[in-house]
This record gives C-alpha cells, structure tokens and sequence, in this order.
C-alpha cells in the first residue's frame, strides 16, 4: 500500500495525468487509445449526466436514448477538442454541451433512437435507473442534481481506490473495520470496540485511523486534481464537493 511517508515522497495527487490528459487522448478520434480514454470518463460522468436527463426529459427512454447518444457523439463528433483547461472546470464544459446537445436532439424530428448507426458506448442504464430511484423527490433543478451525482461518484471512487489498495496490501479486514471512521453521519464507535474486533491494540487503531484518514485525503485530492486546471483550485473545488452533498450521509474532508 501506499506509503506517504516515503523518503522524498510528495502527495499523489501533485504528480497525477489530470483528468484533462484523458480529455485529450478522447478526443483523438475513433482510435482503441480513445475509446478507453472515453470508457474512463464515462465512468465518472455517465451518472451524473443520466440523472440531469432523468429530471429534464419526459420519460426513462428518452433519458437513456440520450445520455447514450451523447456520449457516442463525443467521439465521432470531435466534441472533446473543444474542451480547454484554460476555461474552467472539466464537468461545467461536458454538462454545458450536453445542454447544447439536448437542444439540438429535440429539435430534430429525425433523431435516431439509442444511438442509431453511431459507435454504442455501454452504459448500465438498469443500475442507473435504481440509483436514481434512490434520488430526493424533491424538486432540485437538473443542475443541482447533476453537481450532487458528480460529487457521490467522485467520492465513491476515492472510496473503491482505498479499498484496492487495502486489499492489494492482504487488509481487507482492517479496510472494513475502520471505513466507518470516515462517515460523516457523528456516529462515532469507541476506538476500544473496534480494537477488540480487529484485534488490535487500541493505540494502534488509533494510528491506523490516523493513516487512513490521511490516505483518504490524499485520494480525494489527486481525484479533485483531475477535475481542474490548476492546483489553486482544488481547496474551491473541494468546498465545492461538499456543498454538493451537504444534508446527506457521506464521507468527509478528513
């Protein structure tokens, strides 16, 4: 596992290839190299967009028709050439053109369904259906439900990275004794009942709380690095998160 305290080490997340770099290599055509630049951001941002469409459109199938469709004109389309770091952050450009997209889609009587003759990028619309069922029925604007989705997803894969690399290092089990430790619901179990379970000293949970708060934080980072241009905005784009998820059970800014 990693080890931040490394002679000469240096946050992760100073030295990642930015989600920006992956941006590039997508928009480099229908080469295998943008396919799989593509398939990583459709992992991040499919959910998000989907739920957008869920809130704005009227019914399942045109969420799904579309939110299909978009993503196959990424890269047929050259869309992503456009996208420039100078100008702001990665999500505000693809939900901007998705906007741009859903205009142009319901003006035209022809549109083809699911994609039609274009290159089909695979989506779990049926995941993503019950994840949206789990949606508030409140009325939020599309926006502010495409900013929350984006915030949960991001931290559900800073979450999954920790978990890998507990388990790559045999640690599973101290993985899933001590995660609870990152919620942020003020449930606090007493250190002394997670050492009996983990059978470990209570000292040494301490410690390893400690290290992987600090781990976790790391992670966050380097995943907030990839979403923005320069290093100045991630403490922003990090308020930005949890402003997102305020009001809801979620992992914290340890």
């Amino acid at each position: 596992m990693h080890n931040p305290n490394s002679p000469g080490s240096e946050p992760a997340w100073r030295f990642a290839s930015t989600r920006w770099s992956v941006v590039a290599a997508a928009g480099q055509g229908t080469a295998p190299e943008a396919q799989e630049a593509l398939a990583v951001l459709c992992r991040v941002y499919w959910y998000p967009l989907y739920a957008y469409a869920r809130r704005r459109l009227a019914s399942v199938e045109d969420a799904q028709d579309a939110t299909q469709a978009f993503f196959a004109r990424l890269l047929e389309k050259d869309y992503l050439q456009a996208a420039d770091p100078e100008r702001g952050k990665f999500r505000s450009f693809l939900l901007t053109a998705f906007k741009r997209f859903l205009t142009k889609e319901r003006e035209r009587d022809n549109a083809q369904k699911r994609g039609g003759g274009r290159h089909i990028v695979p989506l779990d619309f049926q995941t993503g259906e019950r994840r949206y069922h789990l949606e508030p029925a409140d009325h939020v604007t599309p926006e502010t439900i495409f900013e929350r989705r984006w915030a949960l997803t991001l931290l559900e894969q800073v979450l999954a990275r920790l978990r890998q690399e507990f388990e790559t290092a045999d640690k599973q089990k101290v993985f899933d004794g001590l995660k609870a430790t990152l919620t942020g619901d003020g449930v606090a179990e007493p250190y002394a009942e997670i050492a009996g379970r983990l059978e470990m000293s209570e000292p040494a949970v301490k410690v390893a709380v400690h290290r992987l708060r600090r781990r976790y934080q790391e992670l966050l980072r380097e995943e907030i690095a990839q979403t923005v241009a320069t290093a100045e905005e991630i403490d922003e784009e990090l308020r930005n998160l949890f402003r997102a998820v305020s009001g809801k059970k979620n992992l914290k800014a340890v």
